[in-house]
Formats: C-alpha cells, sequence, structure tokens
C-alpha cells in the first residue's frame, strides 16, 4: 500500500459504518493511521481489515477500555509489575513487565488481560503524534515453569496481535526458563510476523555501556504527548504533579522500587544464543530503561485524566 491511500482506507470505513453506526469515541479511535495499520497487517484487503476493526472495536467495548484507571491495578503499580519505563531514542514507549509466577494464584487471566491492556493504553497515550509504536520487554527471570511463562506470553502477544496491529515495534524476553526458547520457537508459525519481532535474551550477555546514553533522549519526546488524549505536558518532577493524580493517601514522596537481585540463567541464555541472533545488540538502546529502579509516582505522572464522572476514590 503506498503511504497514503485514502480510498481505502474510506472504503473500510464505510463498510464498519454499514453494519452499526460509530460511536464518537470510535469514530476518534479510528483515524487515518489506526485504520491504514489494520490495512496493512491484512495485506491491503478492505473486507479482512474492515472484519478486524470491527472486531477490535467490539473487544473494546467488551472490556470497557475507556474506564481502566490505576485504582483498580493499586497493588500492582506499587509492586511494578507492568509500567512505562520512558522513551527510547526514537520516542516509542518502553514497556516493561515484571510479572511474577506467583501472580498466577492471585490474579486470573482476565485481570492480567486488564493490566496488560491498561498499560498498552498508558504507552499509546504518551506517544508523540509522528510516533505509532512501542517497545515491551518482558522480565522473565521470576518464572520457573517454561510453559506457565509460555501461556501468559502468548495471551499477550494474541492480543498486541489482534488488537493493536502495526503497534509493536520489538519485544524482548528476558532471562526465561530454560525450555523456553524452544517451546517459543515452535510457536512461531503460529505467531507470524510477531514473532520475528520477538527475541530471547540473557542479562549475561548485556553489560553496561557508558557509551550509550539514555539521558541523550529529547526531554520535550520523553516528558510530553502530542495525543489528543492529553492537553498537558509531563513533567518528571513530583513538584509539578497535577491535581488528578493525587489520592487521598500520602504521595508527597516517590516510591522507587530498586531492582531485584538475581542470577542469569545461565542454561537459558545458551538456549537463546543458539536459536535467536543478534539478541543483545537489539537490546542495548533499551538496557539502561531496563535496569533503572522503578518510580510509581513517575510512572503515574504518564497517565491521562480519569473520566469526569468518576468519583474522587476511583481517580487516578
Amino acid at each position: 500500500m503506498s503511504k497514503r491511500d485514502p480510498a481505502r482506507v474510506e472504503a473500510v470505513l464505510k463498510l464498519i459504518r454499514k453494519q452499526t453506526p460509530l460511536t464518537v469515541k470510535q469514530e476518534k479511535f479510528c483515524d487515518y493511521a489506526c485504520v491504514e495499520r489494520f490495512l496493512k497487517t491484512k495485506g491491503n484487503n478492505v473486507k479482512r481489515a474492515a472484519k478486524q476493526l470491527r472486531a477490535c472495536l467490539s473487544w473494546r467495548d467488551s472490556i470497557g477500555i475507556e474506564h481502566l484507571v490505576a485504582e483498580e491495578f493499586s497493588a500492582e503499580l506499587e509492586d511494578g509489575l507492568a509500567y512505562v519505563a520512558g522513551h527510547d531514542q526514537d520516542f516509542r514507549p518502553v514497556m516493561i513487565f515484571r510479572m511474577k509466577q506467583d501472580c498466577q494464584k492471585f490474579h486470573s487471566q482476565k485481570m492480567f488481560t486488564r493490566l496488560l491492556v491498561f498499560t498498552i493504553e498508558v504507552a499509546v497515550s504518551t506517544m508523540p503524534k509522528n510516533v505509532q509504536q512501542f517497545v515491551m520487554l518482558f522480565d522473565a527471570s521470576f518464572y520457573r515453569s517454561a510453559s506457565g511463562l509460555m501461556n501468559l506470553l502468548l495471551a499477550a502477544v494474541k492480543i498486541t496481535g489482534e488488537y493493536y496491529p502495526g503497534r509493536l515495534h520489538k519485544a524482548f524476553i528476558i532471562d526465561p526458563p530454560s525450555l523456553f526458547p524452544y517451546l517459543w520457537k515452535g510457536a512461531g508459525a503460529f505467531l507470524v510476523e510477531l514473532s520475528a519481532l520477538t527475541t530471547v535474551v540473557s542479562s549475561s550477555d548485556m553489560e553496561d555501556d557508558d557509551d550509550y546514553d539514555d539521558e541523550s533522549v529529547s526531554a520535550a519526546a520523553a516528558g510530553s504527548c502530542a495525543s489528543s488524549r492529553f492537553a498537558f505536558t509531563v513533567s518528571h518532577h513530583v513538584d509539578s504533579l497535577k491535581p488528578w493524580y493525587l489520592s487521598l493517601s500520602d504521595t508527597s514522596a516517590a516510591r522507587l522500587t530498586p531492582l531485584p537481585q538475581r542470577t542469569p540463567r545461565a542454561s537459558a541464555a545458551a538456549a537463546g544464543v543458539s536459536l535467536f541472533r543478534g539478541g543483545r545488540e537489539s537490546l542495548l538502546p533499551f538496557w539502561k530503561l531496563y535496569r533503572r529502579p522503578y518510580d510509581e509516582t513517575v510512572y503515574r505522572s504518564k497517565m491521562r485524566p480519569p473520566p469526569r464522572h468518576l468519583s474522587l476514590s476511583h481517580r487516578f
């Protein structure tokens, strides 16, 4: 498809509107760039793109994306299980997921899905207008079961591929159990293009590189948002937090969560090197964001204000 193909885009929207009129929010979601991503994913096939986009709109309504708020995930935010760590040098948001195997005992698959979607929505909301993709880093060092991790990641990849097509730039699975790389390779036939964007790596292959300076990323790009869902500039200083970020509890001090101490799995590293090439080089641009201590208050400052009809107790 050419860079600009308004005829195909309009054809997709015409098919969708023919079935059911779009709401104001759905019209806003189905902008040119959005429809174009669905078209590209479906090989420029108008009917297939329209079918997938309609399914996406129904899914967004069913999960209640417009009503997802941080308070629903207060415990997860406090522990830093999933968050937007910052932006890379091309201004793409970088998400980090530090899911623990024990979490599955206390959280349903539905809960994980909602947390995943909430994190993706925060990432998309912080994108400058000329940026359409994000990066995902999965810290798998806390998982002991390769099959359990596989089930979790397949769900994440399925959601990303079906409902956020064309959004994923790169995904990294860091320090998984030793058998996982082989399972992941076997799943490649089902993941198609998303598997090509996903790399299994070991932290033992990574060393601090003083030549790479993540602070060189423009402060404006990392801290501001041109998205229509925002109307303010995000600051990385706690002193300038907007009123809607404050709760009834004391948030005057930023919560800094140090990275847990762990030993990289040597067996997983060996498997990853044999199955996936170039992992270290491709992960290097995001390494300092991955290693940076988690700051809950800074992450909350990236979130959009809650819907006006929500009560104070349900706001960010």
